[in-house]
């Protein structure tokens, strides 16, 4: 028998200890949130995917797809409430559409979010780019700005004192630093907020879909490629800290594809298919300088990047002039951005993480947007408390490869009318009649007085809901209807002391609220003699 030589044991018990706390140590985070984006813009989740997305290729292949995530509403402020909080907006305040850029905090206070988590545990914190949950603009006049402080009929907004501090903005919920702008791209004030201030003062008028105040400088184009260039900033800036044990965790929420559809001259025409496709190339060269600069800085094994969307494609991208050039943004989903169907919520997601995830790999774990603030505890080794990520599961086993059952019970989906929907195992249970948002049959614009009030889709066999099956399975439609009511009267939706919502929740009100609308009539153009 050989004796190993006293220095070589030595020299392997040094490597072992420094590859056990390379593998222990917190890693830097980075969320990109494409705004408007659906599942089949992608090429590694779309295989018929027209547009060339190189780097959102190779992120996949050194990561992993989830190929069944969804975001918690199919518009974009419930998603971004149920991404910071872990916990479904339609607790929150918030029980139909979206924010304004003038309207008041949306996260109430004293709630943990995935940054005062982090922050709790040594990270750095950073949001660049669309905030759009609200934040408190104090007026000419004294007091705080409202929805009606802006209203796209009146063109209001010129009565905020800008010069003034914004309070309970995203550094009141977690976050060490702020550059962005306060809501969609399309939605007044147009500035430039960093931290708590307006980076100077309206004095014109702008459009970019809406009217309302904007700074002289202020050009919707140019507001991708500086929160680009302001993420690729903060991971140079904070890449010797993170090395020395001060990870960092990046939220970075594009205001892209979204409308204004507006790409940069270098991407104009390089789609071939149309503007909002040029603009996704510019999503994805987006994604290539973050991951280039993590490269660069030498701290790309340790970080964990997670790329999605805050619901499906609009119909603002031109859906006929995609299909004309046989591309799908919703891939093989029904229906788009808003509605109560798959291609509302049904999202791409790719999580890359070298040191921890498995190149190349798929999971077909049912996941939600709001299970982020679950796994950052769960890679940080926290624990949350009750009144905390109700509605979030960590999906830390899944991303490691080590889930060997389903991680969700179930999941719940939200129309921007604010019609439910939930999902377990192969079925979807719809509380509501037609889509429930923008796309045929149409609330509001179609007669769903004949239609179902309910609908039940069995996925395993009908991924584009063609095929409503409730009245074959009325067992399953009382097992989903009563788990979506319990999830509703208890607070949350995973174990734990039951919670108050933020006001009464009617899991059926959209539904039968649908159902009676009367649809619209065009009025017959007069034809002058």
């Amino acid at each position: 028998m050989k004796l190993i030589p006293a220095t070589l044991c030595l020299c392997f018990i040094i490597l072992y200890t420094m590859e056990d706390t390379a593998q222990a140590a917190p890693p830097n985070i980075i969320y990109i949130l494409a705004d408007d984006m659906g599942y089949g813009d992608i090429r590694a989740l779309n295989p018929k995917c027209k547009i060339v997305t190189p780097h959102l290729d190779q992120l996949a292949q050194s990561g992993m797809i989830f190929t069944d995530a969804h975001s918690s509403s199919s518009v974009c402020t419930p998603t971004r409430y149920g991404i910071l909080t872990g916990r479904y907006n339609w607790r929150s305040r918030l029980k139909s559409g979206v924010l304004w850029g003038l309207s008041r905090r949306l996260i109430e206070e004293n709630r943990l979010t995935v940054p005062t988590l982090l922050k709790q545990h040594g990270y750095f914190t950073a949001c660049v780019g669309k905030w759009h949950l609200g934040m408190d603009w104090t007026l000419k006049e004294g007091g705080v700005a409202t929805e009606k402080s802006f209203n796209k009929k009146t063109n209001l907004g010129w009565e905020v004192d800008y010069s003034q501090p914004i309070q309970n903005g995203p550094n009141s919920v977690g976050f060490d630093y702020f550059f962005g702008i306060s809501a969609s791209l399309d939605m007044p004030p147009y500035v430039y907020i960093e931290n708590n201030r307006s980076q100077g003062i309206p004095t014109v008028t702008k459009a970019f879909h809406r009217d309302g105040p904007a700074h002289k400088d202020f050009e919707a184009i140019d507001v991708l490629p500086r929160t680009t260039k302001k993420t690729v900033d903060i991971i140079k800036q904070r890449a010797a800290a993170s090395k020395s044990g001060t990870p960092f965790f990046v939220y970075f929420p594009l205001n892209a594809p979204h409308t204004p559809i507006l790409p940069t001259p270098q991407w104009q025409g390089k789609s071939g298919i149309n503007a909002y496709c040029d603009f996704v190339m510019q999503v994805d060269d987006t994604v290539g300088q973050v991951m280039h600069a993590l490269k660069t800085q030498g701290i790309s094994e340790n970080t964990l990047i997670i790329f999605t969307a805050d619901n499906g494609c609009s119909p603002a991208a031109n859906f006929k002039e995609m299909a004309d050039k046989d591309h799908q943004p919703s891939y093989q989903f029904r229906g788009h951005k808003a509605d109560i169907y798959e291609g509302g919520h049904r999202v791409p997601f790719i999580a890359s993480w070298p040191a921890r995830i498995k190149a190349g790999t798929h999971s077909d774990q049912l996941t939600c947007l709001t299970d982020l603030l679950a796994t950052v505890a769960d890679i940080t080794e926290a624990k949350l408390p009750d009144e905390a990520g109700e509605d979030s599961v960590s999906m830390l086993p899944a991303l490691e490869g080590k889930a060997t059952r389903p991680l969700r019970e179930a999941a719940v989906h939200h129309s921007i009318r604010g019609a439910f929907s939930i999902r377990k195992d192969q079925w979807k249970l719809e509380l509501c009649p037609g889509s429930g948002g923008w796309s045929s049959p149409r609330p509001g614009k179609d007669d769903l007085s004949q239609f179902a009030s309910i609908q039940l889709y069995n996925l395993k066999n009908d991924l584009g809901e063609q095929k409503n099956v409730q009245h074959l399975h009325p067992e399953v439609v009382k097992e989903l209807t009563e788990l979506l009511q319990s999830y509703a009267e208890r607070g949350r939706s995973t174990p734990g002391k039951p919670q108050k919502n933020n006001g009464a929740v009617d899991i059926f009100a959209a539904g039968k609220s649908a159902q009676k609308m009367k649809p619209q009539i065009k009025k017959k153009k007069k034809i002058k003699s």
